[in-house]
């Protein structure tokens, strides 16, 4: 992107009711890659510095609301008569506003700031259009309506599908919905817009057609992609937009430096950071927060959230490392370890069967299999400080709060509730009895009762 600052404000229209969706949720929060259509869309738009933001909102309002507190306007569309009058909801918002507006859809997530930004440059231009579009190309045109533009992207004629001769169905450039313009004459042009149509609604695309009929300019550039452009109105189409999402994110991490061993087992958040040489083996899953640093190895079947993996470090197979949980490097967990609010240090390990919460781990300590951190007492969660080189036999329980020191053994089968010194030993069991004969005398009184039963 070039550096020169354009000031502007984008108009999000997510007014609509998403029935598709069938969902009480609204359509635009509906999750791809972990995060919400909506915020897709806002961070590629204050990645250029917006002056303004506002959603125009309907059905479901609360929610808009609530997910965009501090960040943005929200204005009514009630009733909703199309998207040029969803539009002029926007109006009395930006009242004063002299810069430019960007209308956006919240359907839309995947616009990248580029492109915005490309449609403003467009605008400034030796030919000051008074509207830009954003055109597309798909593999398959279908329906959509088609944009006459020269080799300049000088608009000559929007047109429907429906009313477009087989010459301009020809046409490869087909109207995404967003545009840019200047606000006063996108507020203006909008005052002139009807509604003299079969849905009898005011549609913002109307606008450019007007501007060329008053002899103004009005210009077209094209998406990269025509997946920059998909909207999402079902639950089949969030899922093809999930797919579409997470392959471009496996080939971006391998073109970096990561190995995927089953690339399209794999499955990334919005923010997955991953170093050069990682390895990820076949079925991970990323939720948000996710650090993997050089040379670590992710192996089948876990599940990573929040979660920070050191330099060399290894995580699984079938691990689970929930928000907080910290591996320092070479440090390493094996299958069925759980991790939450704790640290593992360098070179540490827990092989097996282990739940670390709420802990902190020394470099080079050894947990036993079964080992659990009783962290919570219904009430409050307290913390285990596990020292340098401790070692923690099997199946122990750790009654935090409690401190186990550098070097210090604990037994296996304990179960400690006080802190253990550096170097000691603590060894928390019951007596064993020893009762000869018992069991077969027992064995004896069984069988021969049992044998009664069946003849009775």
């Amino acid at each position: 992107m070039t550096d020169r600052h354009y000031e502007f404000a984008a108009v999000i229209l997510a007014a609509g009711k998403g029935t598709r969706m069938k969902s009480t949720l609204h359509k635009v929060l509906h999750p791809v890659a972990g995060r919400a259509m909506l915020e897709h869309l806002m961070a590629s738009v204050e990645r250029l510095g917006p002056a303004r933001q506002v959603c125009v909102v309907g059905a479901g309002r609360e929610q808009i609301e609530a997910a965009v507190e501090g960040r943005a306007d929200t204005v009514l569309q009630e009733p909703q008569l199309g998207t040029g009058h969803a539009v002029q909801q926007a109006q009395e918002s930006l009242t004063g506003f002299t810069g430019d507006v960007l209308v956006l859809y919240g359907d839309v997530p995947f616009v990248r700031a580029e492109t915005m930004r490309a449609m403003l440059e467009r605008l400034h231009q030796d030919d000051a259009p008074k509207a830009v579009v954003l055109g597309f190309e798909p593999d398959d045109p279908l329906q959509y309506g088609r944009v006459i533009a020269d080799a300049e992207g000088r608009i000559a004629k929007m047109v429907e599908y429906k009313d477009a001769n087989d010459d301009e169905r020809g046409c490869p450039v087909c109207n995404s919905g967003l545009l840019a313009a200047r606000a006063e004459d996108l507020f203006a042009l909008l005052d002139r817009v009807g509604n003299d149509n079969a849905q009898g609604e005011f549609y913002l695309p109307d606008i450019v057609n007007i501007a060329i009929a008053d002899g103004d300019t009005c210009a077209v550039i094209s998406a990269d992609s025509a997946d920059e452009v998909r909207g999402i109105n079902s639950r089949g189409e969030l899922a093809e937009a999930e797919r579409v999402w997470q392959e471009h994110a496996r080939k971006e991490a391998m073109a970096e430096g990561a190995t995927l061993r089953a690339p399209e087992t794999v499955f990334f958040s919005y923010d997955t950071k991953l170093g050069r040489d990682v390895v990820i083996e076949p079925n991970v899953v990323f939720g948000p927060g996710v650090t993997v640093a050089d040379g670590a190895r992710i192996k089948a079947f876990s599940h990573l959230e929040g979660a920070d993996v050191g330099e060399g470090a290894q995580v699984g197979p079938y691990a689970r490392l929930r928000p907080g949980a910290v591996l320092k490097k070479d440090s390493f967990v094996g299958n069925f370890v759980e991790m939450k609010k704790a640290v593992l240090g360098e070179g540490a390990k827990a092989s097996h069967l282990t739940y670390l919460g709420d802990a902190e781990v020394g470099a080079g300590a050894n947990i036993g299999a079964g080992t659990i951190t009783c962290n919570y007492d219904g009430y409050f969660k307290y913390k285990t400080v596990i020292g340098e080189r401790a070692f923690i036999g099997s199946n122990s329980s750790l009654i935090a709060p409690v401190k186990i020191g550098a070097d210090a053994i604990v037994a296996a089968g304990s179960a400690v509730s006080r802190d253990v010194a550096d170097g000691e030993l603590r060894m928390v069991r019951a007596e064993q009895f020893v009762k000869p004969g018992w069991a077969d005398r027992f064995h004896d009184t069984m069988k021969k009762k049992k044998a009664a039963e069946a003849k009775g």
